[in-house]
């Protein structure tokens, strides 16, 4: 299905909202049934029409026939962040005395599930470093029943070999799960490597302009309509019509916002890489990163996030590097307008610093949609007041 279509035109149907180029957002909490077999067939299954709008409802119905075809999914739901798409996914495939295998560092509200929530339930996690396969066979056990992947993942960039591990998950029937948010279905499509459920946090390069959040959940339609009543109607996290509107005009854009990103970003790695200061530099499509062949092989392509190293001796240094920049923000997230910095060492006190410690002079830098110059000077001006 080409891509212009899906992002244009799939799902739209304008005949039923008077040729409005835009769709409408259906902001209602109810929906009329005219006949009582009508209200007996949505009871039976909400899953299949509208009744109430905490299941489905036609603005959001658009946003997802559209998210599910970019991913090439048979469906997919949408949620109100990404950490609710990532609750539903794992709670919806374990259960008391279950094990799951997780790559290690996961995003925060994914480990945090993993090691406060889980366990409650009598549910365990092994954390594997994931870069080779046999990571994985070492930590799968009888009881597995879940492997969490996320590749590449927002700090160091570190990926899984999505077919090797699908493969192996399928033989062991185990399902798998992955958090896509750094890709998008644009640049990696994890459901064609046999993946079984893939994320992504719709927050970041769906909608493009830091005023909404979403989260994805993509897979079979079996795998989709089995967790929408227990974990997306009961825990009520579905997104509000407003916000998937909001992602719906997002995605108008989102090709052209990624090929602009793009450019930039190896504009800015290119400085980077040669910068006094600047001691290591990490980029998937770099061929100086571990994995670039790897990266190379399941990624069409990559965008935004580089994280570097500093020489600073001290925490304070990189803070004054944080706190001079002029135009580059410091925030967490991406896949906004604008560009922003994150330095690791935030959660450090001064004392805890160690120079030595490569993840304490960590700076994660995103590459908005700014003129590259604009932010290479600045990058510039601030590295020459503090490092």
């Amino acid at each position: 299905m080409d891509i212009s279509y899906i992002i244009n035109e799939l799902g739209e149907d304008r005949d039923q909202y008077f040729q409005a180029i835009a769709p409408p957002i259906v902001q209602t909490s109810n929906f009329r049934v005219k006949r009582v077999d009508d209200l007996r067939r949505l009871f039976a299954d909400e899953f299949e029409g509208f009744i109430y709008s905490r299941g489905q409802n036609p603005t959001v119905s658009i946003l997802r026939k559209k998210l599910a075809a970019l991913d090439g999914a048979e469906d997919c739901l949408v949620f109100s962040s990404g950490a609710a798409a990532i609750f539903a996914a794992v709670f919806s495939q374990v259960k008391t005395g279950d094990h799951l295998v997780s790559v290690a560092g996961p995003y925060t509200s994914a480990q945090r599930t993993f090691d406060r929530i889980l366990p409650r339930f009598g549910i365990s996690t092994s954390y594997v470093a994931g870069n080779r396969l046999a990571d994985f066979e070492e930590a799968i056990r009888p009881n597995t029943r879940l492997i969490y992947l996320e590749s590449p993942n927002s700090w160091d960039f570190r990926i899984q070999d999505l077919g090797g591990v699908a493969s192996l998950a399928r033989s062991r029937g185990i399902v798998t799960v992955i958090d896509n948010s750094y890709c998008t279905p644009l640049y990696q499509r994890p459901l064609d490597y046999g993946i079984d459920l893939s994320i992504q946090t719709a927050t970041k390069y769906i909608g493009g302009h830091s005023d909404t959040l979403g989260g994805v959940l993509c897979g079979s339609r079996g795998l989709i309509k089995g967790l929408f009543e227990p974990e997306y109607m009961n825990i009520g996290s579905g997104i509000q019509p407003f916000n998937a509107w909001l992602l719906i005009r997002g995605l108008r854009t989102l090709p052209a916002r990624l090929e602009r990103i793009s450019r930039s970003t190896r504009e800015v790695l290119k400085y980077l890489k040669q910068a006094a200061p600047v001691s290591r530099v990490l980029f998937p499509l770099d061929p100086d990163f571990p994995q670039f062949e790897l990266a190379q092989k399941q990624m069409k392509g990559a965008c935004g996030l580089i994280s570097f190293t500093v020489r600073a001796e001290t925490r304070a240094q990189i803070v004054r590097f944080c706190e001079s920049l002029q135009h580059i923000l410091m925030a967490v997230s991406w896949g906004g307008h604008e560009s922003l910095i994150l330095p690791k060492c935030a959660s450090l006190p001064d004392e805890s610093f160690d120079p030595g410690n490569p993840d304490h002079t960590l700076l994660r830098l995103y590459v908005g949609l700014e003129d590259p110059g604009y932010l290479i000077s600045d990058l510039a001006q601030a590295m020459a007041k503090a490092l």
